[in-house]
């Protein structure tokens, strides 16, 4: 008991002369030591590197889960070291839903075949996000997480030993400074009279006091400056590690992006696949009406990359039912457009003819279209002025 006391006694003082130390800093009434620009640089650096981390991170987590109080809950589940349950998507409950209805509604109805086909297209939607959002959350989140919640906390609690270290460095100064001002004055201005001894004995003995108060705190002062300079040297390397974890975020955006430009080229791939499946159904519903695309018009995905290549737009096959190639192109010139059935038509994106039966196109031009019995329901052929070739339906917006 009576150690710790001494102990509690000990570490209260320490307390009271750093909060002393800093409050003089903070009115000017004591000197500071100044760290060298190359370690602040490094503190701003980290700063702003934790800062942006927790920035991006709240972000992604929004951008997985709009839904704030899912986040909560999986915040929660993950404080309490508990295994989150699973969540059906948006994409899979509507699937659910649409297939409901169409049970009800009759499944050999038009509706209820379209309602059926949709639904499955959006319960793929659904499982393609469910992987997105598990693959983003393990290569992307959780480095992010462990750096906030592992290096960066091993970094402020160095960072405030330091703190400490520089509190107890500058107290030792200023009582090194005090003791050598008071010897001085001890020295210089004896408080005696000659015909008094007993003052000079008295001055005599405040000045060798004083000495021994100078080299005390010299000694001290030796010890504070030891301890500071190892803690700003191990701070300096933990900080300096700033540049590995960039590297190591770095990596994970690149798989972020990776999963995120899977993730929609599955997505671009299901609609399309969908938007094929209902343009055959709504012509053999409405005949004698044509079925354009309705994607908006932008250019249609492309890479080079493995995982992306889904992404790019078809060309289609070839017609069916028509001659080769060279032949092709011989019938389709003799070939005169119907009587009634021909529409304008808009196209949305440059197409580069494959061989000389097909007619190139640029974009935002307008051609006449018209279909041939037997033809490929993905095929049209089209004219513009005097030259004529097949076109892919997936490239035009059908005006009338």
């Amino acid at each position: 008991m009576d150690f710790n006391m001494k102990k509690l006694a000990s570490d209260a003082g320490i307390f009271f002369t750093r909060a002393v130390q800093f409050t003089e800093e903070k009115f000017g009434q004591a000197e500071k030591t100044e760290l060298d620009a190359n370690f602040e640089n490094l503190l701003a650096r980290a700063d702003s590197t934790k800062n942006w981390t927790e920035k991006i991170l709240r972000q992604t987590e929004v951008l997985l889960q709009p839904n704030p109080s899912a986040r909560v809950e999986e915040f929660l589940y993950e404080k309490l070291d508990r295994k989150v349950p699973s969540r059906v998507t948006n994409g899979e409950l509507l699937a659910q839903y649409m297939a409901e209805a169409a049970s009800e509604l009759g499944p050999t109805t038009p509706y209820g075949k379209t309602l059926t086909r949709v639904a499955e297209a959006e319960k793929h939607l659904g499982a393609a996000e469910r992987d997105f959002i598990h693959t983003a959350s393990i290569n992307f989140l959780t480095p992010l997480r462990n750096f906030l919640e592992g290096d960066w906390k091993t970094i402020s609690k160095e960072r405030r030993l330091l703190q400490n270290r520089r509190l107890d460095l500058d107290a030792c100064k200023a009582r090194l400074k005090k003791a050598k001002a008071a010897e001085a004055k001890a020295t210089t201005v004896p408080d005696f009279q000659e015909t008094r001894p007993r003052n000079y004995i008295l001055s005599a003995s405040a000045s060798a006091l004083w000495n021994d108060e100078v080299d005390k705190a010299e000694q001290e002062l030796r010890v504070a400056q030891t301890e500071f300079d190892r803690q700003a040297e191990v701070t300096r390397l933990l900080l300096e590690g700033i540049s590995s974890t960039h590297v190591n975020h770095l990596r994970c955006l690149h798989e972020f992006v990776e999963s995120q430009t899977t993730y929609y080229a599955q997505c671009y791939r299901h609609m399309l696949d969908l938007q094929k499946q209902l343009g055959s159904s709504q012509g053999a519903i409405f005949p004698g009406t044509f079925v354009g695309t309705t994607e908006p018009a932008s250019p249609p995905l492309s890479s080079t990359s493995p995982t992306t290549t889904v992404a790019t737009m078809p060309v289609g096959p070839s017609v069916a039912g028509l001659a080769p190639a060279g032949e092709a192109a011989l019938c389709l010139e003799e070939v005169a457009p119907p009587a009634s059935g021909t529409r304008k038509a808009r196209v949305l994106y440059d197409y580069e003819a494959a061989d000389s039966s097909e007619l190139a196109l640029l974009a935002d031009e307008l051609i006449t279209v018209y279909s041939l019995p037997g033809m490929d329901p993905d095929w049209l052929i089209g004219e513009r002025g005097n030259k004529k070739g097949k076109v892919p339906v997936t490239y035009l917006e059908l005006l009338s």
